[in-house]
């Protein structure tokens, strides 16, 4: 995904996020550097960080949970996401940074 924070291949989005756990609450911050910041609540123990940053995303791009997942990045900050056919971008998000 070379240098974007954004790119499509298909109907699929491929996301860069910087994650920050343990926030007061769930939100898309905007954009950190080459990744889109995202504070989640849940600690970084056990997985449950990624499976609780799973979740809230897939609300977000109105997708089953199934339709995404990490493909990079899963032990740390700075994460590589697939989101199948999202029906929605969230607040945040400008379709011309998210342009197919």
């Amino acid at each position: 995904m070379s240098d974007k924070v954004f790119s499509w291949k298909n109907d699929t989005l491929q996301l860069r996020v910087y994650i920050q756990p343990k926030a007061s609450q769930d939100e898309i911050v905007g954009l950190h550097g080459e990744y889109l910041k995202v504070r989640i609540t849940a600690p970084p123990i056990e997985g449950k960080a990624n499976a609780h940053l799973l979740k809230y995303l897939a609300k977000e791009f109105g997708v089953g949970p199934n339709q995404i997942e990490i493909t990079a990045g899963k032990k740390g900050r700075h994460k590589q996401l697939r989101i199948q056919d999202p029906s929605r971008l969230p607040d945040g998000i400008s379709q011309e940074s998210a342009a197919r």
